[in-house]
């Protein structure tokens, strides 16, 4: 089961580089692509998956954590100040009751390497009675869903 993070991955300082997977719409191509935040520029770290079930809010995804199920995704090392901006971006809050939750993941790179990053997994509360997305790939659902799949 992830942890809960509370400003920062374990063993980092405030001022290092994080490592984060995205998922949803922050992917290469997504409509709030991570390259939009910067500088400085995200830099890409590889693809990969995360153990969980994604869900389908409508103009983007929430995924849950855990479980049998995988979540495609691309792993960036991100500056503190676009770290912020991604927090800001997913509503988190203190107290874990935000939109989304900051956790800590281990990765599976699609070159067989694993990382520990840091993740939003949606608040349960958003996900009730949201459809779920088989695949766990959020790019091919909405490309699908807008008929270009």
């Amino acid at each position: 089961m992830p942890e809960p993070l509370n400003t920062f991955l374990p063993d980092r300082s405030p001022a290092q580089p994080c490592a984060v997977f995205v998922y949803g719409t922050l992917r290469r191509g997504g409509s709030n692509d991570i390259h939009r935040f910067g500088p400085p520029a995200p830099r890409f770290r590889g693809a990969g998956c995360i153990a969980g079930v994604l869900h389908d809010l409508g103009p983007y995804p929430g995924v849950v954590l855990g479980g049998e199920g995988r979540v495609v995704g691309e792993v960036y090392e991100v500056a503190p100040e676009v770290e912020r901006a991604l927090d800001a971006l997913e509503e988190v809050q203190d107290d874990d009751e935000g939109e989304y939750r900051r956790r800590h993941v281990s990765v599976a790179l699609d070159e067989g390497r694993q990382v520990t990053c840091l993740v939003y997994e949606i608040h349960p509360r958003h996900v009730r009675g949201t459809p779920v997305i088989p695949s766990g790939d959020w790019i091919a659902h909405w490309q699908a869903r807008q008929g270009r799949g």
